[in-house]
């Protein structure tokens, strides 16, 4: 053996040993000159050795070695296999994503893998200015210049900044969490239409047999969807302008409206949004949803989503204690109880048992309670489900719609938690249908509505507390169109029996979906907000109050608060609640 070839051996021993040390895998296997790298949790693949030429060469492979140690180390294949987007270039960028997520969680920990695999950076930085495939280098830079500060060189045609701006800090955050990461970065990908862009021309023909058979497909899916949201759903078609294209000449029914079919109103929601109807459309409402919680999840998951949740209320649990109790006296005091006495039947009054004793042919000993102007009331909570809560606003969200559920309840007021937010990002089957159909200008709202029902207001708090949590579930937050989530709310509302109504809704700002704005003004859905709002507080008898998570909404709505922090909840609630529960109609 010559001194080259010994000078190699000695190097790939070091780097077999250095791989499962770092790797904590003794048992991988590392194979050297096979091209494709990283095949499976266990098994590592580097270039052939007899190649290395120079100190360059020598670099190059010790990070290449560093990158599967840390894979082997920090990713999951199956996680990583679960969340893999389709398409060939989809899932280069996954990839290229979930590589980089565990060479930043491993560079912060050795320094000497850092200055290895930045060397490496380097190198490829050079390289890729004569490669055809300008959009995985574009994409590795954009990343790389967010979690590793280094300089972007290459411009794509895409702006990943446009679709992942709003969302890199949370990746940043979560990134010891593969299955966070993964998830929401596949979405993202996802949501690009990178192969669309790229392969369109090649497609074309061949996608032309496809698209009729998912046509056929839709409309099969449609016709089932359209039988069971007639049972399920509730969307009102109070929304629609008379030019709407799927408009229909009556209200879905669903088993609440059949039961509260007999009800009288105080206001048509027809009239009360006539006028704001003339300003608003719907491409179409055939795809929207209303769905409960526990449909969404298993019972599994959803235990678990709550045990979450009641970890974050752990140390507040006398804290809630106390506000339960607090807004209890004071919900109750409001009640001023007063009794008729001296009555021949009712209530047997105990400070009477003397005077039944003495005179048993006394029936004067019954006592009732006299009719209070306190109101049969309901509370309707509404959350914005949407993707800019997620994290700590949606933490609070849920934590608020617990403790007022349950505060509530036990003063014997109804109430009702609900959830607002899209069934896809930038679109869905709305979107596609638009597509399909020639992209008529101006098309209105177009994306997919969910609308969540945690808790009915009829259900006890324990029989619903678990569904409470989903709301922490990942994947399930993405974009939110408030004006309409608030008709929906109110025609779910007018059907109820209870004498006085308030609607409490939590957000954190402007409603937001991008397929709708990418086609619409800008300011379209925040005037349907602002008109909706308007048209509540002014001409119906639905009591309004929002709670800004984090932001002042004050500008859509006449009555708001702003918490940002549970700890601020407290004091709010009872101040804000009290108000409402008064006779005053204003906040302070």
């Amino acid at each position: 053996m010559d001194k080259k070839e010994n000078r190699l051996e000695v190097f790939k021993s070091a780097l077999i040993s250095t791989i499962k040390s770092i790797s904590e895998k003794k048992d991988c296997e590392i194979k050297f000159g096979k091209s494709n790298l990283g095949d499976g949790n266990k098994v590592v693949n580097l270039p052939e050795l007899n190649r290395i030429n120079s100190a360059k060469d020598f670099s190059l492979i010790r990070a290449r070695a560093d990158s599967e140690a840390l894979r082997l180390k920090y990713s999951n294949n199956d996680i990583f296999e679960e969340y893999k987007p389709k398409g060939e270039m989809s899932k280069k960028l996954y990839k290229i994503a979930e590589k980089i997520r565990y060479e930043k969680i491993g560079s912060e920990k050795f320094l000497g893998i850092k200055k290895n695999l930045f060397s490496e950076y380097k190198e490829n930085k050079k390289n890729s200015e004569s490669n055809k495939n300008k959009l995985t280098d574009s994409f590795d830079e954009y990343l790389k210049s967010f979690f590793f500060n280094i300089k972007e060189t290459k411009k794509s045609k895409i702006n990943f900044n446009k679709n992942f701006k709003k969302n890199l800090n949370f990746l940043k955050n979560n990134i010891k969490d593969q299955r966070k990461f993964n998830s929401l970065i596949a979405e993202m990908i996802s949501e690009l239409n990178i192969e669309d862009k790229e392969h369109s021309e090649d497609r074309e023909e061949s996608d032309k047999n496809l698209k009729n058979q998912e046509k056929q497909e839709r409309k099969d899916e449609a016709d089932s969807q359209l039988a069971e949201k007639e049972e399920n759903q509730e969307l009102s078609v109070d929304t629609m302008t008379p030019d709407t294209k799927d408009m229909s000449g009556e209200d879905d029914k669903s088993i609440e409206d059949v039961e509260d079919a007999g009800e009288k109103t105080s206001i048509r929601p027809k009239t009360v949004f006539s006028e704001n109807n003339k300003k608003y459309k719907i491409y179409t409402d055939q795809f929207d949803e209303v769905i409960r919680a526990e449909s969404l999840e298993s019972k599994e998951e959803l235990e678990r989503l709550r045990a979450t949740l009641d970890q974050q209320l752990l140390q507040l649990k006398s804290f809630v204690s106390k506000l339960a109790n607090k807004l209890q006296r004071k919900l109750l005091a409001k009640q001023n109880r007063s009794w008729d006495f001296d009555l021949e039947e009712g209530m047997l009054d105990t400070s009477k048992l003397t005077r039944v004793i003495i005179d048993p042919l006394n029936s004067l000993s019954f006592k009732k309670e006299k009719e209070t102007d306190f109101k049969d009331t309901l509370v309707t909570i509404l959350i914005d489900n949407s993707g800019s809560m997620r994290g700590k606003p949606i933490s609070v969200a849920a934590v608020c719609a617990d403790i007022l559920a349950r505060t509530l309840e036990r003063c014997s007021v109804k109430v009702e938690v609900l959830g607002f937010t899209t069934k896809h990002w930038k679109g869905g089957s709305s979107r596609e249908r638009w597509i399909n159909e020639g992209k008529p200008k101006l098309p209105g709202r177009l994306n997919d509505l969910r609308h969540i029902i945690y808790k009915s207001a009829d259900t006890p708090w324990r029989q619903s507390k678990n569904n409470i949590g989903l709301m922490l579930k990942e994947g399930l937050l993405k974009e939110n169109i408030d004006g309409e989530a608030l008709r929906w709310t109110f025609n779910k509302m007018r059907k109820r029996k209870e004498e006085r109504k308030i609607l409490m809704v939590i957000s954190d700002g402007a409603p937001v979906d991008d397929s709708t704005l990418s086609t619409n003004a800008n300011d379209y859905l925040e005037n349907d907000l602002k008109d909706t709002v308007n048209l509540i507080e002014k001409l119906s008898p639905i009591e309004l109050l929002a709670i800004g998570i984090g932001h002042d909404v004050t500008r859509y709505y006449n009555k708001a608060v702003k918490i940002t922090d549970v700890h601020d909840l407290g004091d709010a609630m009872i101040n804000q609640l009290t108000d409402l529960f008064s006779n005053k109609k204003t906040l302070h």
